[in-house]
Formats: C-alpha cells, sequence, structure tokens
C-alpha cells in the first residue's frame, strides 16, 4: 500500500504522528513512497551520476548539479558499480 498522492513530505513521520494522535508506523505505511517509485528514482539518480563523472566531473561539481551532497554522490556512484553487470565497465570514480 503506498501513498495515494505520492508528494514529498515536509514533516517527519513522529510530527505527524503527534499531530494526528496516531503510531509513526501508521504515517509511515500511509504517505509511503511505492516502493517500484523508489527503485526508478533512485536509479535514476544513480544514473545521472555516473553520467556527469563519465563528463570529468568532480564530486562536488556532481553535488551542486544534482542539488545534493557529495557524500551522496559517493554512495550513488559505488552503488552503481556495485549493482553493474559484471561484463559491464564503469568509469573509475
Amino acid at each position: 500500500m503506498g501513498a495515494e498522492n505520492p508528494i514529498r513530505r515536509t514533516k517527519t513521520a513522529a510530527e505527524m504522528a503527534a499531530r494526528l494522535g496516531v503510531s509513526v508506523r501508521t504515517i509511515r505505511n500511509v504517505v509511503a513512497e511505492p516502493r517500484d517509485d523508489y527503485l526508478a528514482r533512485a536509479a535514476t539518480n544513480r544514473k545521472n551520476a555516473v553520467g556527469l563523472r563519465n563528463q570529468g566531473l568532480k564530486y562536488r561539481e556532481i553535488a551542486e548539479e544534482m542539488g545534493c551532497s557529495i557524500g551522496t554522490v559517493s554512495k550513488l556512484l559505488h552503488d552503481a558499480r556495485k549493482y553493474a553487470s559484471p561484463g559491464q565497465e564503469q568509469a573509475s570514480a
């Protein structure tokens, strides 16, 4: 069961649970992003990070381009190498 209107939330599950008088788990179940959507978004982010790295951008430049932290870029590139097929070569990060 996923959210009917999948929008990135601005409040934490704990804040919403306290406001509505329900458990944190209930909030997470109701507003959760559907797994297929999450996996597709994650794959797109990895692909974008790899593409920018292949263009010769540094981690800091990739982070600025993608609007995320340098640590997130590092994780995206690590995961891209991790999930790559054994016969598929990735540019070294």
